[in-house]
């Protein structure tokens, strides 16, 4: 019956395959030396400050997933950050520079976010009980999360005019929390200062001559805080847009070795109710202009601060809250991993995602938990690609074929990221090492081609002795690009019947025979004896 059922199932597609445009390309990867490379932890997610009625375009997406009223004891939410091992979280967004600290001196009553009609961003401050920051310390140190805390950049500070606030930066209560922490114990991985404020900021800023002496200060407080422990976390800022004139002046101002990490943000698909949202993501013309933000910000960097490194310290494709039924679904999967291959290429440590939970954009569900697309392409990405990044080339013109290439995670070897944007050219692939081999590929009639594409995932375990590559094919379920559940090489993934996160298995196919990457899919390729010197020193 099975066998019947896979019959009626291939003479049912050979239709569609003969009507598919089939071209063939020639991937290059030069093995001799990494261009980039990025942190262990590149993969992260933010969780934020927005209470349940944050609401856009007549619509509130965040339910109750923020910092202060998330149900830290669903099981699920554990499962999908171990799933990671060490999984970087950013605690940080909008808010966080109205968040007091219940801790110390603090002269201000403890009260949560309310909604207030002159506040910033619509909303009062809101305040952190340190029970609460307890309890997420508990669920990070079970987890094996990787912790980033954005710290309050205005308290003390005042409006001297319509989005510019001034006055100094009052450290009193971000040092009681700070303090707090290192007396529980609490690891922090790193410390950022502020979120939005650099350049023109959104909704306030602060100017660069501020901010440098603020983070002077924040680095003594650091350097005090943690003068007896072996590591002392990094110092992050400013966690804006990138605006050049500012960045270079702010790490000119705040001199050598204290800022460690320059965050800037990105959300370069514009407003969440965009209704070309969907030809936004699968345009490569526009998925390409954000890598001039990255080559200045590198620039910028090198001129201006070479001891600090780059991070997105956070970005969810399209601003307030997401694009409904578009940035949950799998047809932002294409955005997200040509984001996270495009940012290794420019030396990008992190590359954290607004957000684990709540909003549009969430990796996971916002009511149920259950991981959204983007969480297995985010999953795949942490397990399979190393911290070298490696030059790639290819013969084929089509700037549909997106192509990056990391020596493999604590393996040898490398893994190829290959992302189909068209909607009709199924791409034929041969991999060349442009050291030492080529695997070539022999042309197959067209009935073969079409057969084997029809059938590749139903792959089986290699022989001994036979060389083999892992492939893991990424589509949408049914071929509906904005469906919520994604399909890994044939199998729709879904949460098990015990509550877990499914298996991530590949297919396993002989090295040298060809790659086939279907229409509107993406491709992870594990190539474990591609012979590539430079991964040797990288993981």
């Amino acid at each position: 019956m099975r066998f019947c059922g896979f019959l009626l199932f291939f003479l049912a597609s050979i239709p569609a395959i003969f009507a598919q445009e089939v071209r063939h390309a020639t991937i290059m990867v030069d093995g001799t030396a990494t261009i980039a490379e990025t942190d262990d932890n590149f993969i992260c997610a933010t969780i934020d400050w927005w209470p349940h009625d944050k609401c856009n375009y007549d619509q509130c997406p965040w339910g109750y997933s923020s910092v202060i009223n998330m149900d830290l004891s669903r099981p699920l939410l554990a499962k999908a950050i171990q799933a990671f091992r060490h999984l970087r979280i950013r605690i940080g967004g909008s808010l966080q520079d109205q968040v007091v600290y219940d801790v110390g001196n603090l002269k201000s009553p403890c009260y949560p976010f309310r909604k207030m009609q002159d506040g910033l961003f619509g909303f009062s401050k809101g305040c952190l009980h340190m029970r609460r920051w307890d309890e997420l310390n508990l669920l990070f140190s079970r987890t094996g999360a990787v912790l980033t805390f954005s710290l309050n950049a205005l308290y003390g500070r005042h409006q001297i005019r319509k989005g510019v606030w001034g006055g100094a930066w009052d450290s009193s209560n971000a040092h009681a929390f700070m303090n707090y922490t290192v007396t529980k114990g609490h690891k922090i991985d790193s410390w950022e200062f502020g979120n939005e404020l650099s350049g023109s900021g959104v909704g306030a800023s602060v100017s660069a001559e501020l901010y440098g002496r603020d983070v002077i200060n924040l680095k003594k407080i650091i350097n005090d805080l943690y003068k007896n422990s072996d590591i002392k976390p990094s110092l992050v800022a400013p966690g804006g847009f990138f605006d050049k004139q500012w960045y270079a002046k702010f790490l000119q101002l705040s001199g050598s070795g204290i800022v460690n990490i320059m965050t800037h943000h990105i959300y370069n698909l514009g407003p969440g109710n965009d209704p070309h949202l969907v030809s936004k993501i699968l345009d490569p013309n526009h998925l390409s202009k954000i890598s001039e933000t990255f080559s200045i910000l590198a620039q910028t960097i090198q001129q201006n601060g070479p001891w600090s490194s780059a991070w997105v310290g956070e970005s969810g494709g399209a601003y307030n809250s997401g694009g409904r039924h578009v940035s949950n679904t799998f047809v932002n999967s294409f955005w997200y991993v040509d984001q996270l291959g495009m940012a290794s290429k420019y030396n990008t440590k992190v590359y954290c995602r607004q957000s684990l939970v709540g909003g549009n954009y969430g990796l996971l569900n916002t009511s149920t938990l259950v991981p959204n697309p983007d969480y297995y392409s985010a999953l795949l990405w942490h397990r399979l690609m190393g911290k070298g990044v490696l030059s790639v080339g290819s013969s084929d013109a089509s700037p549909h074929l997106r192509a990056y290439a990391h020596c493999s995670k604590g393996r040898p070897g490398i893994t190829l990221l290959l992302i189909n944007l068209s909607n009709q050219t199924d791409f034929v692939i041969s991999l060349q090492n442009s050291m030492t081999m080529k695997l070539n590929v022999h042309r197959e009639s067209s009935f073969v081609r079409g057969l084997k594409r029809s059938v590749s995932w139903i792959g089986k375990q290699a022989s001994d002795g036979e060389l083999t590559r892992e492939e893991y094919h990424l589509t949408p379920k049914n071929g509906y690009l904005q469906s919520e559940t994604v399909v890994l090489n044939g199998i729709p993934l879904e949460i098990t019947r015990e509550g877990d996160i499914p298996r991530l298995e590949p297919v396993h196919n002989n090295v040298k025979s060809p790659i086939y990457v279907s229409p509107r899919s993406i491709a992870f390729i594990v190539f474990p004896n591609f012979d590539a010197p430079s991964c040797a020193y990288s993981s």
